[in-house]
């Protein structure tokens, strides 16, 4: 279990730097190098990673509440990508920890990247916070296996591009770079590292969804309409009482994957939490803009912030169709005889 004190601390920093102006104004400028520092000097970047290579130590779920909390500050820094992604990658790699922000090579239809002379040639999509990061890690092809390589970011031409919500989904391009290269370990693949992108993607939407209903219930309880608050209406109640269960599900389910992954496999919880993640990334945000009105649109408003997250993190690492396929064939694979004990029972049942 995940030290409250830890749980605390992170909800103070994310709360005093991942402010209303900090957020709009990372939108502009492609992220927030304030909240950075700030993150960095309490090692968030680093937990889960081993002290011995450079890490701060700590679980995997202790990552996963950090970033679930980050979620739900719509923080506008590649905080899973360093702690989850390229910080695992470079460790499980045996490669040196990045000290500032890292990225990932998330694996794109496109992508060119690969090997060539010992060095890093071909073009990267969508490689989030790409222009931002110091460096960013790949799984490349070699042969009938696969490579770690770590690049300088300042190593690539960039492309900048955004998602929905205005974080960088940048291109980088690469000719002939020199690059730390290490055979991959055994269990590191591209199907592990989309696995440990959807989970971080799961918690932060949980963190999302959370924030979003706190801001929908507040804001409910403000604003009077006829003499008194629109949460009194039975309409919006509705509303209110959807958006708490997607964002109670939703924790709990992408809780749950991150404490399965701690133990071992976790592909049935990882797939079903960003199922569930995506779905309600639609209908949540539908009943917290309905119960807003037009001030959920405007840019004074921090809902927005959340709601074009959840809709561009729900597309990221796997969509819910992408992941419900998955988890389908498994269990038709599975046969009638195990579906329930696949739902009580998870990766310790049937393989996804």
């Amino acid at each position: 279990m995940t030290d409250q004190l830890l749980i605390d601390t992170a909800n103070q920093l994310f709360a005093a730097t991942c402010t209303h102006a900090a957020v709009q104004d990372a939108e502009r400028d492609g992220w927030a190098p304030d909240v950075w520092r700030t993150i960095a000097e309490a090692g968030f970047p680093w937990v889960s990673i081993a002290e011995s290579v450079g890490g701060s130590g700590g679980t995997l779920t202790d990552a996963a509440a950090i970033i679930r909390i980050a979620g739900g500050y719509a923080a506008p820094v590649p905080l899973a990508e360093t702690a989850m992604l390229g910080g695992w990658l470079a460790s499980m790699a045996g490669l040196p920890l990045p000290g500032g922000p890292a990225t990932v090579v998330p694996g794109q239809p496109g992508d060119t990247l690969g090997l060539s002379g010992g060095a890093v040639s071909g073009r990267a999509l969508r490689v989030p916070w790409g222009g931002k990061a110091e460096r960013v890690v790949a799984l490349l092809p070699d042969g009938d296996g696969w490579v770690v390589a770590s690049m300088a970011v300042g190593a690539a031409s960039v492309e900048p591009g955004t998602n929905l919500a205005g974080e960088p989904r940048d291109t980088l391009v690469f000719d002939r770079a020199a690059a730390d290269i290490v055979p991959a370990p055994a269990g590191v693949d591209p199907d592990a590292l989309r696995q440990r992108g959807a989970l971080a993607r799961a918690l932060m939407m949980a963190g999302a969804l959370d924030r979003m209903s706190r801001l929908t219930v507040e804001y409910t309880r403000q604003r009077r309409q006829f003499g008194r608050p629109v949460a009194q209406f039975q309409a919006v109640q509705q509303h209110l009482v959807h958006g708490a269960q997607e964002a109670a599900i939703v924790t709990m389910a992408a809780e749950a994957a991150a404490a399965a992954a701690e133990r071992g496999s976790a592909v049935f919880e990882i797939a079903a939490a960003k199922v569930l993640a995506g779905q309600a990334a639609a209908s949540a945000t539908r009943a917290a803009h309905q119960a807003h009105g037009a001030m959920g649109m405007t840019q004074e408003y921090p809902l927005q912030h959340l709601s074009r997250r959840l809709w561009s993190w729900r597309r990221e690492h796997g969509d819910d169709a992408w992941w419900s396929a998955r988890l389908g064939r498994a269990s038709a694979a599975a046969g009638a005889d195990l579906l329930y004990p696949s739902i009580t029972g998870g990766s310790r049942v049937v393989t996804v």
